[in-house]
């Protein structure tokens, strides 16, 4: 008599330590904890997001005089790429308050992280990432309009706003640019506080923080959409928005890496 065969099962696999299970209204409990930071003591969390509004509007000054205004909002929506590493100030801030220390603008600015130049090195990737979607916005404008001698910076956003060729450009880009944003996002949201609270090597905290970001994708999806709310909202209001909101988000930020990295 033939032995009836095996039943097959699948692996038995072990939980992972980042799968959190969270629900998507944790971004608002983040949001509010970031809120909270900046209310503790305030003027050192607003002092930061208007030096950073300061250098936002310094760079949209030297796009200008180098002719290269029609960059401006590939750069402003570059600006989800680099904005958690522009926020390490704040970070550096709410780990402080968590261990009840005070702590004044001067070192939200000067601290020297556990990681060293590891914080710096992820900044250059972040910085190269920013590149290179600039360079692929460059190019989109080339497929959609020719290779043609570049108008001027207002008759190319004349280009982009009012014609259908502008209107698909605009469609295309936001996509190609929100692929760009939202891998930045992935490899970036934890890893940049991770190297600002404990000693890490760039490319390993980067890959947690994907595996973090994949593995808990309501609540990021959720707090992505309150970030990208957060910086249109900036953009609408000339940027001047920054002073308060990049604060609360860069706050926020923090808690919600404690929530998954650390389960707190």
């Amino acid at each position: 008599m033939l032995e009836p065969l095996p039943t097959l099962r699948n692996p038995d696999r072990s939980a992972s330590p980042y799968a959190r299970d969270l629900p998507a209204s944790s971004a608002a409990d983040w949001l509010q904890a970031g809120w909270r930071d900046v209310r503790q003591a305030p003027w050192s969390s607003l002092a930061y997001g208007l030096f950073l509004t300061l250098v936002s509007y310094a760079v949209l000054w030297a796009l200008h005089v180098s002719h290269l205004l029609y960059l401006a909002l590939p750069a402003i929506s570059g600006f989800l790429i680099v904005g958690p590493f522009l926020a390490i100030g704040l970070y550096e801030k709410s780990r402080r308050q968590a261990q009840g220390q005070q702590v004044a603008f001067s070192d939200m600015l000067a601290f020297r992280p556990p990681s060293g130049g590891q914080l710096a090195y992820a900044g250059l990737l972040l910085g190269l990432l920013i590149l290179f979607w600039l360079r692929a916005a460059d190019l989109l404008y080339a497929l959609f309009f020719g290779l043609i001698p570049f108008p001027g910076a207002e008759e190319a956003l004349t280009n982009v706003l009012t014609t259908p060729r502008g209107w698909a450009l605009i469609a295309t880009g936001t996509l190609v640019g929100g692929l760009f944003a939202a891998f930045a996002f992935a490899i970036s949201a934890f890893s940049i506080p991770m190297l600002v609270s404990r000693k890490s090597d760039a490319l390993t905290a980067m890959g947690l923080s994907f595996v973090m970001t994949v593995q808990n994708l309501r609540p990021m999806l959720a707090w992505g959409v309150v970030v990208v709310f957060g910086i249109g909202l900036s953009a609408v209001t000339g940027l001047v928005g920054l002073i308060v909101l990049f604060p609360v988000l860069g706050h926020g930020t923090w808690h919600a890496c404690q929530a998954i990295a650390d389960g707190q």
